[in-house]
């Protein structure tokens, strides 16, 4: 199997835009969660998301303008867009540029999203609704179809290789990732871009996931204290906005071109809790088993990792859950390992998440820092592991664990390490 390494990376969030911009912010304990601003919300039991920060790219903020042209913006929708972001700083990062049609026949995409294109479908809906199906776009399907990320960044870099998405509901980005990275090892590509994107902050998603339960609603007068992983007052997680993208390069191509290493793709594992379509099985068995096989394809031991980017969504049932199977796992070794919930500061983006926290987790390796858990003030369960309450830690990082869950019982952890 061919070794896969990490030599770009892109990242829109609620935190800004731009991997440095939102790292700092991050370590910094910032919070990118606030009042609903892009809708009225006042008829929702949730008023409160991760929403982009408005803003020019030299400043980290969001101006849709500086990375997707007018005629564009009309074919996508706000998933898509975010994706182009993400992708585009990437690709810039990379400094990769393709010299031949060989060059763009091994280097493909793979992004995808948990939900797609949730305004378009709501705002084409409301037409047909109205009598008026004639003014529906004839970009209304393309704009809204999960794999139409992947199509527009293929378009946009003329990459020719593999052309995929994952739709994993909240574990999507790590598929995405985990899978482009095998298509490497395994000679389909010697280049993947790949991750997540997800813009679900409107009317429609929040409804819906207030009618699940599932959302944050006794913070709606303190925003950025909503999201507070382990937390004992959390009462449920708050939707936010964005995407991550990574790029994905073969190990002596990468070095062959001289690029910049960032992180090798240590290990990747997947489970299926085969229980409930929206609650963890019993112990957190499949994330558990997740872990467990991620540690098995990279050859690794649990007191290898010096830290974990959790799940941790904020839901009372979900947090306990994931720490007992970390504990579990990990044995004495979780004594040394800190694990923190980096949602705190972006919320939960869903399909994205796991792509964006990916960054993070790479660069908690690349800087030695274990960003810290907001709003930790008393946890709901004592455990041996240290959960970066409030302040990032200064650690010595070289390998890193990153979990993402899904409803539908999927899981993915994927492993990351200092690339030798």
């Amino acid at each position: 199997m061919r070794r896969v390494v990490v030599t770009g990376m892109g990242i829109a969030c609620p935190l800004g835009v731009g991997v440095e911009p939102v790292w700092q912010r991050l370590i910094n304990g910032n919070s990118g969660i606030g009042a609903i601003t892009d809708f009225d919300a006042s008829d929702l039991p949730c008023k409160v998301a991760g929403q982009m920060p408005p803003g020019t790219r030299a400043d980290g903020g969001f101006t849709l303008g500086e990375w997707v042209g007018v005629k564009d913006q009309k074919k996508m929708d706000r998933f898509i867009q975010l994706g182009m972001v993400a992708a585009t700083e990437a690709m810039e990062d990379s400094g990769w540029v393709p010299q031949t049609e060989e060059d763009r026949y091994a280097a493909g995409v793979m992004i995808g999203s948990g939900i797609g294109g949730l305004q378009t479908i709501y705002e084409a809906s409301v037409l047909v609704h109205e009598g008026k199906a004639r003014r529906l776009s004839p970009f209304f399907i393309p704009s809204a179809l999960v794999n139409l990320v992947s199509g527009n960044v293929s378009i946009k870099f003329g990459l020719k290789g593999p052309n995929h998405s994952a739709v994993t509901a909240c574990a999507t980005g790590v598929h995405a990732i985990g899978d482009a990275a095998r298509l490497i090892a395994l000679g389909d590509a010697d280049i993947m871009l790949a991750g997540g994107a997800e813009a679900a902050v409107c009317a429609l998603g929040i409804a819906g996931f207030c009618a699940s339960r599932a959302l944050s609603t006794g913070f709606n007068d303190r925003p950025q204290a909503a999201s507070r992983p382990w937390d004992k007052d959390r009462d449920g997680f708050v939707m936010g906005e964005g995407s991550g993208v990574v790029f994905l390069e073969e190990y002596e191509h990468a070095k062959a071109r001289g690029a910049k290493i960032y992180a090798e793709i240590a290990g990747y594992g997947m489970s299926g809790d085969a229980h409930h379509i929206t609650a963890p099985a019993d112990h957190h068995d499949g994330a558990f088993r997740a872990m467990k096989a991620a540690l098995k394809s990279g050859g690794l031991v649990p007191g290898d990792i010096q830290y974990i980017n959790a799940h941790g969504t904020s839901t009372p049932m979900g947090d306990d859950l994931e720490l007992e199977a970390v504990e579990n796992l990990f044995g004495d070794a979780a004594r040394g390992v800190a694990m923190s919930s980096t949602k705190s500061a972006t919320g939960h983006l869903l399909g994205a998440a796991g792509a964006i926290e990916a960054v993070f987790s790479i660069l908690a390796i690349r800087d030695g820092v274990a960003p810290p858990t907001l709003n930790l003030d008393e946890p709901s369960r004592a455990s041996v592991i240290d959960r970066v309450a409030h302040t990032a830690q200064r650690r010595t990082i070289d390998v890193v664990l990153s979990n993402s869950f899904g409803f539908g019982g999927t899981n993915a952890s994927i492993l990351f390490r200092k690339a030798h």
